[in-house]
Formats: C-alpha cells, structure tokens, sequence
C-alpha cells in the first residue's frame, strides 16, 4: 500500500512542541498529537514556507522546539496556481480575508496533491460548515481537496 501524504499545518506543530495545558481540551488535543506523531512514520509529512513563517514566530524557544520538530520534513511548493487557488478561497468568501494564511494552506495542500491536510484549527479549516465550501472551490477550480482532519482523526484512520 503506497504511503499516504500529509502536510502538516501550523497547528499541530504547536500542539506537538508546546508545554503541556492546564486546560483539558487542549491537553488532550495535545496528547493526541503526540500519540500521532509517534505513528508518524506510515505517512509521508510536508510542510510549506507559510508553515515555516508560522512555526518561525513568538517566543524564540518555543520557535526553537517547533522548527526542530519539523527539521527534514520536505517542503510543498507554493505555486501560482496555489497562490491562485489561495485567491479563490478567499474571493468566494470560503475563507475570510483575514484567514488568508489558512487559505495558503488549504490551496498549497491541495495543488500539491496531497492526501491530508492535518490540523487543529476548528475555527477556519477542519470545521464543517467552512469545509464543504473549501472542497466546494477546489473542485470547481479543477482539484480533488485533501481530506481535512485532525490528528484525533487520523490517527483513527491508521488504525484501521
């Protein structure tokens, strides 16, 4: 069975590499991340330049811990037809304009053919009513979109 292909979006990187939370949700999710990351090896990962701008920021130790997480992960190049798909997003108000760097990631896992798009952002990218507008524009702009998921979700599906 071919390996499957994720790219990793700022989010998880952040749940990965972070001290742990005092608040419940997010330590699980947290948890969660790390039980995934431990399995991470049946998939191929993929990050972008605006994952590495993402990771890049804020505290310079926790910057640190992030970009050493995803040293060596290949990067997905971000193209004009990402920056156009990008564009698209945003124009058919799937996204709003100040979302525009997950609409960089949804068009950058998408032109790039991935599998997955991995994530912990449930305000603009795996939530369902903001989903089936993001496939919505991907496939009528010529794309087949990644499944968009969390790690929670995922990792369900490896042990499948």
């Amino acid at each position: 069975m071919p390996t499957r292909r994720v790219y990793l979006e700022t989010s998880v990187i952040s749940y990965l590499t972070a001290n742990p939370s005092r608040d419940l949700v997010l330590a699980g999710h947290q948890q969660v991340t790390r039980d995934w990351w431990l399995r991470r090896s049946r998939f191929d990962l993929f990050v972008s330049d605006a994952v590495l701008a993402e990771v890049s920021r804020g505290d310079s130790q926790a910057a640190s811990r992030r970009l050493e997480a995803i040293a060596g992960v290949p990067l997905l190049d971000a193209s004009d037809d990402a920056r156009t798909l990008a564009e698209a997003l945003l124009d058919a108000a799937a996204l709003p304009r100040r979302a525009a760097i997950d609409a960089a990631h949804v068009a950058i896992a998408t032109t790039n053919g991935v599998d997955f798009l991995l994530t912990w952002n449930c305000t603009h990218i795996a939530n369902a009513a903001i989903r089936a507008k993001l496939e919505d524009v991907c496939r009528r702009a010529g794309y087949v979109p990644p499944i968009i998921c969390t790690p929670l979700e995922l990792l369900d599906e490896e042990q499948s």
